[in-house]
């Protein structure tokens, strides 16, 4: 069974939210341009100063996306439904 990397871009200070938010259109965008299988992506607001954005990717993928990309770092993916 293929694993699943969740690239992670941090965001700190007042603008962390609608900064994350922005971002995360930007990796829809990606996904779109570059067709790439999975498409779940979102945003995190972890506390006041402090947001995230992220993308899901396929691991045969992930070194490939993360040169392009550059995320701030990167988690084993585990779907809420498992």
């Amino acid at each position: 069974m293929a694993r699943n990397i969740k690239l992670i871009w941090d965001f700190r200070g007042p603008a962390a939210l609608p900064t994350a938010e922005h971002h995360e259109k930007h990796l829809q965008d990606y996904i779109a341009i570059e067709e790439i299988g999975l498409n779940i992506t979102g945003h995190e607001q972890l506390n006041d100063m402090h947001s995230i954005a992220y993308m899901v990717v396929e691991e045969k993928n992930m070194i490939t996306i993360r040169d392009v990309l550059k995320p701030h770092r990167g988690e084993l993916y585990t779907s809420k439904t498992d």
